[in-house]
């Protein structure tokens, strides 16, 4: 099975699918313009109350859990989050809200917040996968903080690369 990569993990808070070159520097402005309101908000005179993270720093997340979705050779592996998931709701709505506004085109699907950690596509017997995502349900790992918010251009295929466009500390 092809395990992603570690630089490679990454939790999407909205997907723009094609964006012609010449929109870039939009979505960096409308992504610019997110973080610093998100920022703002968690950090500033009006912050939420302590039990939010959000206003204690950086969200922090934990693996649990997993599933799949596809099938055959398009079978994906995933694991669940954990933690301030709630904060990475209200990262994603600043994000949706600020694209939106830039008249920028986004898929609207809910969140839900996961991150793809394989890739068996029909190379693996289903007898196998469905032992490892019985393995996976039990699954809970250590806690990491969400520092950085990152702009991505996703090159899919056999084995996916990300290019780091931008990026903005939480």
């Amino acid at each position: 099975m092809r395990l992603a990569r570690r630089e490679n993990l990454h939790v999407t808070l909205a997907f723009l699918g094609e964006v012609a070159d010449a929109r870039l520097p939009e979505v960096i402005a409308a992504l610019d313009r997110a973080a610093r309101t998100w920022r703002e908000a968690a950090t500033g005179p009006r912050a939420r109350p302590a039990a939010d993270q959000s206003a204690a720093g950086p969200p922090r997340v934990r693996m649990a859990g997993g599933g799949r979705f596809g099938r055959g050779r398009f079978t994906v592996l995933w694991t669940g989050l954990l933690g301030d998931v709630d904060t990475l709701h209200l990262l994603s709505r600043s994000v949706r809200r600020c694209l939106r506004r830039a008249r920028l085109p986004y898929d609207d699907k809910p969140l839900r917040p996961h991150m793809t950690i394989a890739r068996p596509g029909d190379r693996m017997d289903p007898e196998d996968i469905r032992f490892d995502l019985s393995t996976m349900n039990g699954y809970l790992g250590p806690s990491w903080p969400v520092t950085e918010m990152v702009l991505v251009r996703s090159h899919l295929g056999p084995r996916p690369t990300y290019d780091r466009l931008a990026s903005w500390p939480l």
